[in-house]
């Protein structure tokens, strides 16, 4: 039934955000949510070591899932890599996790393909009807995939777009009180901007702009007017590259964020709601810079920040620090990581790791996991040490 279903979608985004329900301050609790929310969830170990970092940072085979701009500016031909993620890992869950592939091939110095593909996995869900009765399991489960174009603009500048599928199975096909639910699916796209004045060792500034899930609602009913908003997303970013001579290396960087989906309305506020959705699309891409109830004041609470520091020795260890904050009204995620890499030949492993933070409902889905992501360049040359 449709309270069932509300449950457990409701559930899913509180498990992919760990949304605080006790702020620290007076200001009232409105987090802006969405539909898969998965697909905010750092799917890159590089990044998730940095603070969840990656719009500006230099070029990596990941660069998909934060701006894929900067594909032609790697020094690889083609890479791969593969992510794994374990969530609720703390509470001793072991089906609940996030896998990310991605690849990339450049077709000359110039230009890039690329393509990822995100798969999340809630574990298994007992449904059950209002009374508490059980009905029966499923195994609710999301994915996204894409494909990608990256060229070079001019030596510095370059630019990247890609197009995405995003299926969503959250209640198995179950038919309850005559109301059918199916899996949702929805397309999307991404765009992404990089400037960098970097030096052939890396040393200089990065300058990203990453406009991604740029797509229509999807819904789980034949009902149109049940719709959800997908987390579009506008990225800012700049790194800064010291190299102190060819052994040493150390990044400085900062990501804004800014969530391009309407602000909820008041509690209460009837015809807030239905204004809220029945905004279309591309209007509420514009609208969510300027349409939170408590003003200026609270829309600037909306963005949230991702600072992180990176250290490379020899072109082969690495050593990551960083800091995610999200304000206390809007989902309330601060958190501290810490990170590792190794580069050896045609191989590469990184590492983060989530310093525990929060308590009770605020205890981060991430805290106390190992996530690693494995690398394998296909030429061979270890030129793009990231």
């Amino acid at each position: 039934m449709k309270q069932t279903f509300r449950k457990l979608a409701v559930g899913a985004v509180c498990v992919a955000f760990a949304m605080g329900t006790k702020a620290q301050t007076a200001d009232r609790i409105n987090v802006v949510t969405s539909a898969v929310p998965f697909l905010r969830i750092s799917p890159d170990a590089r990044a998730g070591g940095m603070g969840d970092m990656g719009v500006a940072t230099s070029a990596d085979v990941n660069s998909q899932f934060y701006n894929l701009a900067k594909y032609p500016f790697t020094k690889n031909k083609g890479s791969v890599a593969v992510t794994y993620t374990p969530w609720l890992k703390d509470l001793g869950l072991n089906d609940v996790y996030l896998a990310s592939l991605a690849g990339f091939y450049k077709l000359d110095d110039l230009q890039a393909l690329s393509a990822s593909l995100r798969y999340f996995s809630l574990g298994n869900i007992q449904f059950t009807d209002n009374l508490g009765n059980d009905l029966n399991s499923f195994r609710p489960r999301e994915f996204s995939f894409d494909l990608g174009y990256s060229r070079k603009l001019s030596d510095p500048f370059s630019i990247g777009v890609a197009v995405r599928y995003i299926n969503s199975n959250l209640a198995g096909g179950q038919a309850v009180n005559g109301v059918a639910y199916k899996a949702g699916s929805t397309v999307a796209a991404d765009l992404g901007l990089f400037y960098t004045t970097a030096d052939e060792n890396g040393a200089g500034w990065n300058f990203g702009l990453a406009l991604t899930n740029l797509g229509g609602k999807i819904g789980y009913t034949n009902d149109a007017t049940q719709k959800d908003f997908i987390p579009a997303n506008l990225g800012l970013g700049t790194v800064y590259t010291s190299a102190f001579n060819e052994v040493h290396k150390i990044s400085f960087g900062l990501d804004i964020h800014k969530l391009m989906v309407p602000t909820p309305p008041a509690l209460g506020d009837s015809a807030g709601l239905v204004n809220y959705r029945s905004k279309g699309v591309v209007g509420s891409w514009f609208s969510s810079f300027g349409d939170a109830p408590g003003g200026f004041s609270e829309e600037l609470r909306e963005f949230y920040f991702s600072v992180g520091a990176e250290y490379w020795y020899n072109n082969q260890f690495a050593f990551r620090a960083g800091y995610f904050y999200e304000d206390a009204t809007k989902g309330n995620r601060q958190y501290f990581t810490v990170g590792a890499g190794i580069k050896y030949n045609i191989f590469g492993l990184n590492f983060s790791y989530l310093i525990p933070s929060g308590s009770g409902v605020n205890r981060n889905p991430l805290s106390n996991t190992l996530r690693f992501s494995l690398v394998f360049d296909f030429d061979g040359g270890g030129a793009d040490k990231e």
